[in-house]
């Protein structure tokens, strides 16, 4: 699906065509797709490989006249064992052509936008580009972490009433989110210094907008880390709640044990086959049965005072 966009009198706005400096916007690229990047703009077939590897580093690299810049973005999907994660976004580009690739349908690209038309941001440059796709990136990764700590008190209230093992998973599923959240930002940060630092480049950036780059970027490398170690010492907490729990279930069955063994003994005891005084006493079961009571209650009192019952 291609999406072209070129700067209007108020933010970017759509254009139905490819145009001189307009922005193609690609996500899940169709086999016509790819044959227009690979065939119509020369694009290396490297380039769009690497970013269809759903595992790939932030980076940027330069071949035969084109850029590549790869960001991780984050992505909210459907699947319910990983409710969060991060891909990666590749943008392209070279002299009056720049294309955006992704393999899956994100909300960032359409609210970014929708932001610059709200905001009448233009576009200056290929690298401004970046840098503000960069930035917007840095927004969601602040926007899912909102929505990973309402998870996790949510969570967290389940836990309070009754801890069962899917409230424990999903707080796993969410701690993987986060370790990718730290991981996908470490390396956007990373990237982020090198473009900073390229030295044809420099003297045309803005400095409010790298700025508002890396402030961004380190507010959600610290949200992560905040948000993880929290989850982490949350974890912890409730692994030893739960052996605890399991501890004293296992105190009260042993209790009950030995006060069952009370009657038990003395039932075989007068059981057996020899003379116990009791073999012609016609009220003698009465006795026995009173006498494993009366112990039994005994045993459960002496429990009950030791807090072992």
């Amino acid at each position: 699906m291609k999406n072209f966009y070129r700067n209007g009198i108020s933010g970017l706005v759509a254009t139905e065509s490819q145009t001189d400096n307009c922005w193609m916007a690609i996500e899940n690229p169709t086999a016509d797709d790819r044959n227009f990047l690979l065939n119509e703009l020369q694009i290396p077939e490297a380039f769009y490989n690497d970013i269809e590897d759903t595992d790939e580093r932030p980076r940027i690299e330069e071949e035969d006249g084109w850029h590549l810049i790869i960001l991780r973005i984050p992505y909210k999907n459907n699947d319910s064992n990983l409710p969060f994660t991060t891909i990666p976004l590749g943008c392209i580009f070279k002299e009056g052509i720049f294309v955006t690739v992704c393999f899956h349908k994100t909300e960032l690209l359409d609210d970014f936008v929708v932001h610059t038309q709200r905001k009448n941001i233009n576009i200056q440059n290929h690298f401004d580009l970046v840098l503000k796709l960069l930035l917007s990136s840095s927004v969601w990764y602040l926007k899912y972490l909102k929505q990973i700590n309402q998870r996790i008190k949510l969570a967290e209230d389940h836990l309070e009433k009754s801890i069962k093992n899917e409230d424990l998973q999903a707080l796993m599923q969410l701690e993987k989110c986060l370790v990718f959240f730290i991981t996908s930002i470490k390396g956007n940060d990373i990237l982020f210094h090198r473009i900073k630092n390229l030295k044809n480049e420099r003297e045309h950036f803005d400095e409010d907008l790298l700025e508002d780059v890396d402030i961004e970027l380190k507010q959600a490398q610290e949200m992560s880390n905040i948000y993880s170690n929290i989850l982490a010492g949350m974890m912890d907490a409730y692994a030893s709640v739960i052996s605890n729990n399991l501890n004293v279930l296992m105190k009260r069955l042993t209790s009950v044990s030995i006060i069952l063994m009370i009657p038990t003994l003395i039932a075989s005891l007068y059981g057996m086959n020899v003379p116990n005084e009791l073999e012609n006493n016609p009220h003698g079961i009465w006795i026995v049965t009173c006498a494993s009571a009366i112990l039994a209650m005994i045993g459960v009192l002496l429990f009950k005072k030791k807090n072992l019952f």
